[in-house]
């Protein structure tokens, strides 16, 4: 990939996307990502889904 397709794609990820960074213990991020692989998802898919998950169990709990 060119360095031009590069930063047009980081451009772009800073525009569309936030960040947040997850720290783990050390063998933790494997055991995570081969969860995830397991349920044919990306470890970013997973997190996002775990997210969400929660988030929606939680809310039905305030109501």
């Amino acid at each position: 990939m060119g360095k031009t397709s590069s930063r047009v794609k980081d451009r772009y990820n800073a525009k569309a996307y936030d960040e947040i960074k997850v720290r783990v213990f050390k063998g933790d991020k494997e055991k995570v990502k081969a969860h995830a692989e397991n349920q044919g998802e990306s470890l970013n898919g997973f997190i996002k889904r775990a997210i969400d998950e929660t988030m929606q169990r939680d809310a039905k709990k305030t109501v």
